[in-house]
Formats: structure tokens, sequence, C-alpha cells
């Protein structure tokens, strides 16, 4: 694998791929060429949960209706991201978390270290996620506070904060781990499915008091109240839009203020958004508009309605374009969505 390595995939790109392999989540029936042929073949090769190998097979031709009007290189790959009141952009690169205006430009960076696994923004703190541990950040870059991982084995890979308080996801554990704001033990959340995870995309978001939560290996979308209850799943396996393809999709995910859910996917990278209760509604963008590649990108809306996507080394900007959703080759469903104040929308007449 260190062969590999020198080859150019990165550290971030191996763990998202196969990094719970080695955590002790194998996967049955896959072998270690598959497992190679994942990381150097990524557009070639694909399994499911069962270990079953197929061919990746990206047909989509349609276009976008979302313009990128503003791309901005990072320094180095981007490990996380995250959006600040005033739609400042947070990204977690190469040791730094970087803080951008909505033009994006840089407004400061701060030393946090390596290994960030997540960034989430609350009430203008930055919480930042490692393997074993939490820290928190004002906006500044001043050290609030930080806790251990309440176990020696915790492997953490995505939270997000809620006023229930702080949730992770452990690849080792499989399960949702609920701090208070201050680090305090809550409890542990299994998923009624039980959390598969064959890699690191164990997504996590929240809005209005609902935890969503991505199980990845079942190809689902999970939700829970604030106190761990179960309150209904939505998602199925598949390649076409609309479904989740892999061993382990999707790997992203955020919840916009009107309550639609969008997820992020690897392998054939897209941004999809369904409805509150699991409808799909539209790609918003696909694999030709995020600039292409197999890892996923994450995404937020701003509060004029832009689409902000981080992936790779760099931080964009779409609009979405009226003229380009009227075509036939758009893919756009906008123009007929009756979602009232969608965030998407904000402020375009289609």
């Amino acid at each position: 694998m260190e062969e590999e390595n020198k080859k150019g995939i990165s550290r971030k790109k191996f763990l998202r791929i196969s990094g719970s392999i080695a955590a002790g989540g194998v996967i049955a029936g896959v072998s270690g060429k598959l497992i190679r042929d994942m990381i150097v073949r990524p557009d070639k090769v694909f399994y499911d949960s069962d270990g079953d190998t197929y061919d990746i097979s990206d047909d989509d031709t349609t276009v976008s209706p979302y313009r990128k009007t503003v791309a901005v290189r990072t320094p180095a790959e981007i490990e996380a991201f995250d959006v600040l009141p005033g739609d400042r952009m947070v990204a977690a690169s190469g040791g730094f978390i970087c803080v951008y205006t909505a033009e994006a430009t840089v407004d400061q960076c701060f030393d946090v270290g390596e290994d960030v696994r997540d960034i989430c923004v609350r009430d203008e703190e930055i919480y930042v996620l490692f393997p074993s541990r939490i820290a928190v950040y004002s906006s500044g870059g001043e050290l609030l506070r930080e806790w251990d991982a309440c176990s020696d084995n915790s492997d953490y890979c995505s939270l997000t904060v809620s006023k229930d308080g702080v949730f992770v996801t452990d690849v080792f554990a499989k399960n949702i781990c609920q701090y208070t704001a201050d680090g305090g033990l809550v409890r542990f959340i299994d998923s009624p499915n039980g959390f598969v995870v064959p890699s690191y995309s164990f997504g996590i978001a929240s809005h209005d008091g609902t935890i969503y939560c991505s199980n990845p290996g079942r190809h689902l979308v999970e939700k829970y109240s604030g106190e761990g209850k179960f309150l209904g799943s939505f998602g199925q396996a598949g390649t076409a839009t609309g479904s989740f393809s892999g061993c382990c999709n999707p790997v992203h995910l955020y919840v916009s203020q009107a309550g639609e859910v969008i997820t992020s996917e690897k392998g054939i990278p897209r941004i999809c958004c369904y409805s509150p209760d699991g409808t799909f509604r539209s790609v918003l963008l696909n694999r030709k508009a995020l600039g292409g590649g197999h890892d996923a990108y994450e995404t937020r809306i701003a509060s004029d309605g832009k689409i902000l996507v981080a992936g790779k080394r760099s931080l964009s900007v779409y609009q979405y374009d009226p003229s380009i959703a009227r075509t036939e080759a758009s893919s756009s469903a906008c123009d007929i969505c009756g979602v009232n104040n969608c965030p998407v929308r904000r402020g375009i007449t289609v």
C-alpha cells in the first residue's frame, strides 16, 4: 500500500475508500486485489455491501442548472468544510483552519494540527473533530475547550452540533456518540437496521432538533430525535439518480433551512436534493458540473441561495441560472418544485 501512496494516493483518499477495513470493518468476500483496484482504479471498479463488483458507468449527459461563479484553490486537500454566519466559508486543510469571506478571499487561518476528520459551526464556534478527540475554537482561532473520546478504540468520522448536544459517528463502534456541548457523555445511539460502515463515509447532519445520519453500507439516510429515538429512513441501492451506489453512500449530508436533505455521493460524484420525507427531488450538481473525479464533495447552501462546494483543493460557489434550467439538456426539477422559500431558489424567478 505504501507503493501506491507514492503514486499520489493521499491518506484521506485511502481512508475514505478502505479505512474502516483497517479498523476492523472487513467486508465479506472482498479480496485484497479488489481493495487495491478500488484505490488505484476507482473509475473502473466498485462493489456493493455484499462484495459483488461492478463497473462504474456514468451515462449522465444532462447539464446542471447551476453555474460556477467563484472558485478558489486551497493550500492542500480539503479535509472538512462548513459555513459561519455571513456565509463565511470555513475549510480544514493541511493542519490549518482557514476562514474565507463570502467572496472566497482568505480572512484568517489558524493551526489546529493534522488528522482533522470534520468540522461543524454552531453559534460562531467551530467544533473540530479528530479521530479520538473534539476541540472547540472561536471563529478567531482561540481554543475554547476540548475533550477526549469516550473510548480508547474510538475512530471518529463526522459530527454535527444541535440544541441537544454534539453527535459524532464512530466507524469502529459503528454507532453515534452523543455528548453535551462541554463534552459530557450522554448516550450511544445504535441503528435498528445495524450500521454497516465499509469505509469512512459515515456522514451526519442536524436540523430543527432532528439528526440525519447515513447508514452507508445499507444505502440509507436515517433520522433520529435529539434523544436518540429512531424516526425512520429512506434510500435504496442503485446507480440511477435517486439511488445510492457502491459499497457506501451517501458520504456527506446537509439539511437546508427549508428542511430539504442534501446528499453527496462518491464513485459517481453528485449532489442531490430530497424532501424531508425522503422523496427524491433533483440532482443539483452532477459529476461534470462538480469537476469530475471520484471523491465526494461537501456542500452547504448560502443565505442568498448559492451552493457552496468544497472538494479536492478548491472552494466553489454555484448560482442557479434560470436560462440553463429551461434548456432540454438540464436536469433541473426546480422549475416545477413547489417548496416554498427553498434556499436554492431564493431571489430567483423561474
